[in-house]
């Protein structure tokens, strides 16, 4: 079968070569994986220490979260996700969740479009992209004199 547009070569990344890079708040880091041109999304490995908490957001597109490692409870449900557990969120999906238990929770995480965080009356306080993710990616690396392992699309 013919395909009417090039196929793209497979891009390795070896999160096991990657240090676990701080975003934001205590609690949070991640591995990244790869960046979605146009500020389209991102995917990676995302870790939570226990204890941490996700805030009210919202998505602007589709995410989709495989639990590896760890517990985590959604908050507005009271579910509880654990290793191989899958969570699909829709675009325009809102939520917030918590890690419980002693363990971190790992997630490998393909998130489009923004997350908009949201504050107790519903009004984005913040919106975090992935030129944000990048960037944050990018100065982390040059600190630490790390190389750039993620993928760009």
């Amino acid at each position: 079968m013919r395909h009417a547009t090039p196929l793209l070569a497979s891009l390795p990344v070896d999160p096991e070569r990657m240090s676990w890079v701080p975003m934001g708040p205590p609690g949070l880091s991640f591995k990244p994986l790869r960046f979605f041109k146009d500020d389209a999304g991102w995917m990676y490995l995302f870790r939570l220490e226990p204890g941490t908490v996700i805030p009210r957001h919202r998505h602007t597109g589709e995410v989709h979260a495989f639990n590896l490692s760890g517990k985590r409870e959604l908050l507005d449900t009271g579910d509880v996700v654990g290793p191989g557990g899958y969570v699909y969120e829709p675009p325009g999906n809102t939520d917030s969740w918590r890690v419980i238990g002693d363990e971190p929770v790992v997630i490998l995480i393909n998130v489009r479009g923004a997350v908009e965080y949201l504050d107790a009356e519903g009004r984005v306080t913040r919106s975090v992209g992935s030129a944000a993710r990048l960037e944050t990616y990018r100065q982390w690396c040059a600190a630490n004199g790390a190389e750039f392992l993620a993928t760009l699309e």
